[in-house]
């Protein structure tokens, strides 16, 4: 028999697989494997026996967030995918100690519907039960009966800790089962060893390890949500609200909530203020109002502490105000509003890939490997030993107590101490006493997006703690050209990381025709260097800009780009600034729309996107929303794959999921337009299934940014005049500014696991500039798994699995 070709990453892995099943396989309990069309199932059913079954048990510890449902959607789906015969254990650990129906098999349809619900349909309870030994024991009793050697725990460092101990005492536990009479020598041996796999779910973000826990993007959400809507309140009444979030002992929630809506001050447990700030607070909050402001916001995280290690309240901050400097003062605890919700787009889509990442992780798994857990870096799901992440998670507890501060920001990770540097330095005006003499000019390019204002601010905020002088130019190059200039500073953008669309205006004209004015205008208002902000046309009026250098000295000064479009089509950046929100607004309408059809039943919804020829929105607004099909500019498609998508909607609408969703990128075809497949789908489907079409237009550029868009927006700006400080320093050349290099002009993106620099001229040979796209996008891999969610037999390409790393524990001065 032919088999089919592989790449030799693929076959390493599938060789590893068949090591590990042949090693390994009383204590994998693999039978009865039945693979699907995939062609490594294919693969494997040419060299294994065919009795190979993996057997997972998905569970969810004693907490619930927003995205638990979207990682036990695809753990399930994947897992079926595989040929493995897949468990839910419902009310978390209690339900693996009381067994019987707790322990249900789970089907494909079972997990249908589950994406925008948020908390967990399968349960989730404290177990005392579990703590004890007999406990434990009960449970790995009614494991080992229904066959079960593979875990996977998806909640925060205390059930993943349980689950841990509970793999280490796996051994213990069936010998006892054994004396005792409970189960066989011979189901012992079957189950002589257990898989543990964990997923980190929690709003508060205290995993070390991982830049973000499924929930903690969706408690955003919800508190954001509330801060946009007291500060309209505020404002109207010049009132000071003070707001307490959650978070336990992590003040990941208070410190990113403060960066997103600006706040005056925030308390987290990791840092607490220094003495007499009862005095500097109330110092800030007059200052803020004798120079205009309507409104002060105070941030408080449950667990915020004194130096003391005394606990400082949201009513003791009232108190200090009102007593202090009389301003009318209110507080809002959120509590367990935080918790709930519909799942933002981020946390489906993490949820989904860790999900994934999880059965992979499993089907990798020998007796030797160590438990571990699914974590995000950056965009890249990786593989962190469990018991690394847990105890560096209690280090941060241990130097918050030892009084050791510093270290506990820096052991909660760089993106934690990179929000915290960042809100230090934008929260309140600190101008240096020496002036630069150094004048840097900001502009918005192309369509407006949310979160380019976020960006404009921080850019400001941050020139202006430089030194610099910080001037505006209003309608892009178009501006640039006119003279529509003028200094821009630090009160005038309050308020703006919380608005949409773009408050310096912007147009799409570039910058080729209108060299001549530019060079005079960057002359007569004594310009240093450039931010510009903006999508596919900013990245190309940069180029132009750069090519321009040869002929128009004065264009010889340092230039940077920041990625802002909801196309994320800029070369040099895996993610762009406003993305997120049009992503959230997609899904969201594609939430509503598919609940239209759960009363009409047999309805299919065709549902346009924007991003031009890039098809991030539609591909990943189809994992977040459950899309039976999304079609792209990227991935060529032809008729014959329009007829399969037709027939997998009419197998669909014989099961209990009688609807459809299908996205359509606005340009992925010029024959295969929106109106051609409704009137195709509608024809082919006819006393099957009914169509619809939406096209969902300029509602996607707008609407408030997100959590996400306003604090990547505040990290990119800052991070962009940063760098244009240093640049300028080694571009100051005989009394003068000369920046001619290609380093001199960079795009600044985020690049798998960091925010980095790369020169616009290297980005070219990497640009397909007809269509406005980058010739090599990272999101294009994730396809794969919203067609296997969807139940389509494709190829899954493990040619890129994580191995597992080991977590970098990051010691302050103290070195300790």
């Amino acid at each position: 028999m032919r088999l089919p070709l592989y790449s030799y990453s693929q076959y390493s892995y599938i060789s590893r697989l068949y090591s590990h099943w042949e090693l390994n396989q009383q204590q994998l309990h693999l039978t009865n494997y039945s693979p699907k069309l995939h062609p490594l199932c294919l693969f494997l059913s040419h060299i294994l026996p065919k009795n190979f079954l993996l057997c997972v048990s998905t569970q969810n510890a004693w907490s619930c967030f927003p995205g638990m449902n979207a990682a036990v959607r695809a753990t399930v789906r994947v897992g079926l995918y595989t040929g493995a015969k897949v468990y839910f254990v419902h009310e978390g650990y209690q339900g693996l100690v009381d067994g019987a129906d707790n322990i249900r098999l789970a089907t494909w349809e079972s997990v249908s519907m589950m994406l925008q619900l948020g908390g967990t349909v399968i349960g989730s309870a404290r177990s005392k039960d579990f703590r004890t030994r007999e406990g434990r024991m009960k449970a790995a009793g009614n494991l080992v009966k229904l066959g079960i050697t593979n875990l996977c725990v998806i909640g925060g460092d205390g059930s993943l800790t349980g689950a841990n101990e509970f793999r280490t005492e796996w051994s213990g536990l069936l010998a006892d089962l054994v004396k005792a009479g409970k189960i066989t020598n011979e189901e012992a041996k079957k189950s002589s060893h257990l898989n543990i796999v964990g997923m980190v779910g929690s709003i508060d973000n205290d995993f070390c390890g991982t830049d973000m826990t499924i929930g903690t993007d969706s408690a955003l959400h919800r508190i954001i949500e509330v801060v946009d809507a007291i500060t309209t309140t505020a404002q109207s009444h010049q009132r000071t609200f003070i707001l307490e979030v959650m978070g336990r002992h992590c003040g990941y929630l208070a410190l990113v909530t403060a960066q997103a809506c600006g706040a005056d001050w925030v308390f987290i447990p990791e840092m607490p203020p220094d003495e007499g700030w009862e005095d500097h607070l109330c110092r800030r909050l007059a200052n803020q109002r004798a120079r205009g402001s309507r409104l002060n916001v105070i941030i408080v995280a449950e667990g915020a502490m004194s130096r003391a290690g005394q606990p400082i309240t949201s009513e003791q901050i009232k108190k200090l105000v009102t007593d202090r400097l009389g301003f009318d003062t209110r507080t809002t605890v959120l509590g367990h509003v935080q918790r709930g919700g519909t799942p933002s787009a981020f946390d489906r889509i993490l949820g989904s890939r860790m999900g994934v990442e999880a059965v992979m992780a499993l089907l990798e798994a020998t007796p030797d490997t160590p438990a571990c857990v699914v974590s995000l870096s950056g965009n890249l799901a990786v593989r962190l030993p469990l018991m690394e992440c847990v105890q560096v998670t209690k280090d941060v507890t241990a130097a918050m107590s030892q009084g050791r501060f510093d270290e506990a920001i820096k052991l909660r990770g760089k993106s934690f101490e990179n929000n915290w540097n960042t809100y230090k330095l934008l929260a309140h005006i600190n101008p240096p006493d020496v002036k630069s003499n150094i004048n840097v000019a900001l502009l918005n390019i192309g369509a407006p997006c949310a979160g380019m204002n976020a960006a404009v601010r921080s850019a400001v905020r941050m020139g202006i703690i430089q030194g610099h002088n910080m001037l505006a130019v209003h309608d892009g190059f178009d501006g640039l050209a006119e003279g529509q200039i003028e200094p821009i500073t630090w009160t005038s953008v309050s308020g703006w990381t919380g608005k949409g669309g773009s408050m310096l205006g912007t147009k799409r004209t570039l910058p080729g025709k209108l060299l001549e004015e530019i060079s005079q205008n960057i002359a007569k208002f004594n310009i240093h260097a450039l931010v510009i902000i903006g999508g596919f046309e900013a990245y190309v009026g940069g180029l132009e800009l750069v090519q321009a250098r040869e002929k128009y000295e004065e264009i010889c000064i340092p230039i940077v780009v920041i990625p802002a479009t909801v196309s994320n089509n800029v070369p040099g950046s895996d993610f762009s600034i406003g993305a997120d929100t049009a992503l959230n607004t997609i899904t969201s309408t594609c939430d509503r729309i598919k609940q239209s059809a759960a009363g009409t039943k047999r309805r299919v919804f065709i549902v346009e996107t924007m991003g031009g020829y890039c098809g991030y929105l539609a591909t990943m607004a189809g994992l977040a929303a459950g899309a039976d099909a999304a079609y792209i500019f990227e991935e060529k498609f032809g008729i014959r794959d329009l007829e399969t998508n037709v027939e997998h909607l009419v197998e669909k609408m014989k099961t209990t999921v009688k609807r459809g969703l299908i996205l359509r990128n606005e340009s992925c075809n010029s024959n295969y337009t929106t109106d051609f497949i409704f009137n195709l789908y509608s024809e082919e489907g006819k006393g099957i299934f009914d169509c619809r079409k939406n096209v969902l237009g300029h509602m996607q550029q707008g609407g408030t940014p997100t959590p996400f868009d306003r604090n990547f927006g505040t990290k990119m700006g800052a991070k962009s005049v940063l760098w244009l400080t240093e640049k300028l320093k080694e571009c100051y050349r005989h009394g003068r500014i000369f920046a001619n290099t290609p380093d001199s002009a960079c795009v600044l993106g985020m690049k798998k696991r960091a925010l980095t620099f790369q020169p616009l001229a290297d980005l070219k040979s990497d640009t397909d500039f007809e269509h406005r796209i980058p010739k090599s996008q990272w999101w294009l891999k994730i396809r794969p798994i919203m067609k296997i969610l969807a139940k389509y037999d494709i190829k899954l390409d493990t040619s890129e699995h994580a191995d597992i790393e080991h977590v970098i524990k990051k010691r302050g001065p103290l070195g300790k």
